[in-house]
């Protein structure tokens, strides 16, 4: 079996829940180059992608199951519906999906029924949906980093990102002005894998959601 995983805090907080599922990972991918990792158990590997590659990699095969984001589902889900189970939110991760803008800004002034924004995210789907239901039009400028530097010189209105601490909004001289949704990972699983090795995978997802019921 193959499980799908990004580098970071996904790979730092999906540890413990393999730990609990009596597996162990030797090597750690921040200091390995790479990206094919065995573990304890000679029946699963980890592969190592971008967080955004791993609902691709499982949707098509090449990983049995994985974790993301659902701020990554949500985009994946968009462009390619199908083909994805997601049994278990896994309660790591968590974070959420924010509206932020340049301190000063008067964002409830810019925000009414028929308004148009330039809205900088790389969470497209999120963004248009989260603002049409408000009747706010919007431009919406695809950027895949430096975020926050968009509103700072004029390139945007405002932003539409992941927040956890706030630390890098405040450096930037940034506030998150309105929530979007929550956010943690979650587990998802190739269907037809799902239909010919249940057998095999049932009990990772069962030792999964057991380690996922005490991170609630």
């Amino acid at each position: 079996m193959t499980l799908a995983l990004s580098k970071g805090r996904i790979f730092e907080e999906t540890m413990p829940l393999l730990a609990e599922a009596g597996i162990e990972v030797p090597e750690n991918p921040e200091s390995s180059r790479k990206l094919i990792l065995p573990t304890s158990d000679p029946g699963l590997r980890l592969i190592i992608v971008r967080a955004s590659d791993v609902p691709t990699y499982v949707q098509y095969g090449a990983a049995d199951l994985g974790i993301a984001g659902k701020d990554v589902l949500i985009e994946h889900a968009k462009e390619h519906p199908g083909g994805l189970y997601q049994p278990i939110d896994l309660n790591i991760a968590k974070c959420r999906l924010a509206v932020a803008v340049r301190n000063g800004f008067d964002y409830d002034a810019a925000v009414h029924q028929g308004a148009r924004l330039r809205v900088a995210t790389k969470y497209v789907h999120s963004a248009r949906e989260h603002f049409a239901s408000k009747g706010v039009y919007v431009d919406i400028i695809k950027l895949y980093g430096s975020m926050e530097l968009a509103p700072l010189i004029g390139l945007a209105d405002c932003i539409v990102d992941l927040v956890s601490t706030g630390g890098t909004l405040r450096a930037n001289d940034l506030v998150a002005v309105e929530d979007v949704m929550p956010i943690s990972s979650r587990l998802i699983v190739n269907q037809a894998a799902l239909k010919t090795r249940g057998d095999r995978l049932q009990p990772l997802l069962d030792a999964f959601a057991r380690a996922a019921s005490r991170n609630v």
